[in-house]
């Protein structure tokens, strides 16, 4: 399994529910993707920014979805509600 753990940056004042609306809608666009197992939202229980796990069957499949057209217009229309840039880190699955 192939997992990307998503540490966004802060969201623009007044773009929250606009935020959260993005990720679901995204969420069911890249659900169509073959090899996507699964992509959560995280809150910080206290002060700090969303975070996102993401989990595909292998890199090659996230490596497909992430090429795709469909992840270009999810980029251009969350960019906007950022306060910066969300920073990636790649992990592949060893126990579990």
């Amino acid at each position: 399994m192939f997992v990307v753990l998503i540490s966004f940056p802060p969201i623009k004042a007044g773009k929250d529910a606009e935020f959260r609306e993005w990720f679901a809608k995204t969420n069911q666009k890249f659900s169509q993707h073959k090899g996507f197992i699964g992509r959560r939202l995280l809150k910080p229980v206290k002060d700090g920014n969303y975070a996102a796990i993401v989990e595909f069957e292998d890199r090659e499949a996230f490596n497909t979805m992430h090429g795709s057209p469909d992840h270009d217009v999810a980029g251009e229309q969350v960019t906007p509600l950022f306060d910066g840039r969300p920073t990636p880190q790649f992990y592949e699955v060893l126990i579990g």
